[in-house]
């Protein structure tokens, strides 16, 4: 009997083994929240607000690496302060397109992955709610896209995963007289898998 077992577990393994190093295709839905936060370096600060995305997804795979694009929309909130206490919201929506490269551990389903990559976000709405005149300097003031690098980990049970992941600017979203300003994101969302 602890033959068979032993002879099962194994097999199972050599098996989940395999499986990782054939090639695969993924694809589905997610959303979640996020925390936006500004990094400035003017007499601004910045604070975490929160927001939402939701969109799409895709994991290509082989030999136990992915690749795993993304498309998704996303409201970005957050708010400024300056030395004064005056408080700006600042509130815009944009078009994000992740393209991670990541790994993925488990059997029988479950598995936890690790990922990283770049992300451009092409904004697609800038609306902003100017509480006084100390904001109005940022009405307007975004440039139409930027790049930024995100870090995560996942858990994927059957069809279901969840994500938590943290992206840091790489490029000034700013322009004008506000140019020195970075987007920092914390995300926390379900994805589902259609196939």
């Amino acid at each position: 009997m602890k033959k068979i077992i032993l002879l099962a577990i194994l097999l199972g393994s050599g098996l989940t083994g395999f499986s990782q190093i054939l090639p695969s295709f993924q694809f589905g839905l997610k959303a979640g929240t996020n925390l936006s936060k500004l990094s400035t370096e003017s007499t601004f600060s910045s604070d975490n607000r929160a927001g939402y995305y939701a969109g799409l997804w895709a994991r290509i795979g082989a030999a136990g690496i992915h690749l795993q694009p993304e498309l998704y929309l996303s409201g970005k909130n957050t708010t400024l302060k300056n030395d004064a206490g005056a408080e700006n919201t600042v509130k815009f929506t944009s078009l994000d397109v992740p393209i991670l490269i990541g790994t993925k551990i488990g059997a029988a389903g479950v598995g936890l992955r690790l990922n990283t990559g770049p992300v451009v976000s092409f904004i697609v709405d800038d609306k902003q709610t100017v509480k006084n005149a100390a904001g109005n300097a940022l009405s307007g003031d975004f440039k139409g896209q930027n790049i930024a690098w995100q870090f995560g980990a996942g858990l994927d049970v059957s069809k279901l995963g969840i994500d938590v992941r943290f992206e840091q600017g790489l490029s000034k979203i700013g322009k004008d007289g506000y140019n020195n300003t970075k987007l920092s994101l914390f995300t926390i969302g379900l994805a589902y898998r259609l196939f």
